[in-house]
């Protein structure tokens, strides 16, 4: 009879094994991918035909700092707050709107890259309702239309931060 105690001792294999150690390779290499296609997310625009249907549409509650240009994707914006409205000046044509008018902005072409490749193509129309004046902002609802549906996080990448866009 052989005595157990004189057999040796099988030593315990320590760590992962190989296939868990590919697939904790592979979630690793997915999420540094997405991760940097996040960081490299950019969007190109330029001026779009006119005719496009808009069927898709995003609301903001947005302050646009008086005296101060802002940039909305490639388009030019200026407010100079009066007793009586707000003066507007997009791209250099002015108008002036009172408190529940609009300004509808000409079209635009977005594309979308991340990674340098390009993922969406959409046509996007901002309109700007006046709501007022709050001390040194002028307060608008802004609706983005789009001709396709595209993530919120791409059209907050067009909105400054300095608009402190807030879902509406």
């Amino acid at each position: 009879m052989a005595d157990s105690s004189l057999q040796p001792e099988k030593k315990e294999k320590a760590g992962w094994s190989t296939g868990t150690k590919i697939l904790v390779g592979i979630i690793a290499l997915i999420v540094v991918i997405s991760v940097i296609a996040v960081v490299t997310l950019t969007v190109a625009v330029i001026d779009s035909q006119a005719g496009t249907m808009f069927p898709y549409s995003t609301s903001y509650r947005v302050s646009l700092p008086d005296g101060e240009p802002v940039t909305i994707g490639n388009t030019n914006i200026l407010v100079l707050i009066m007793p009586d409205g707000v003066d507007t000046s997009v791209d250099g044509v002015k108008e002036k709107l009172m408190v529940g008018q609009d300004r509808v902005i000409s079209p635009h072409s977005a594309r979308i890259s991340a990674l340098g490749i390009p993922l969406i193509d959409t046509d996007f129309q901002i309109t700007l309702k006046y709501l007022g004046a709050s001390g040194n902002n002028a307060l608008f609802d802004m609706t983005v239309k789009t001709s396709r549906q595209i993530p919120e996080l791409v059209i907050r990448r067009i909105i400054p931060a300095n608009m402190n866009a807030q879902p509406a």
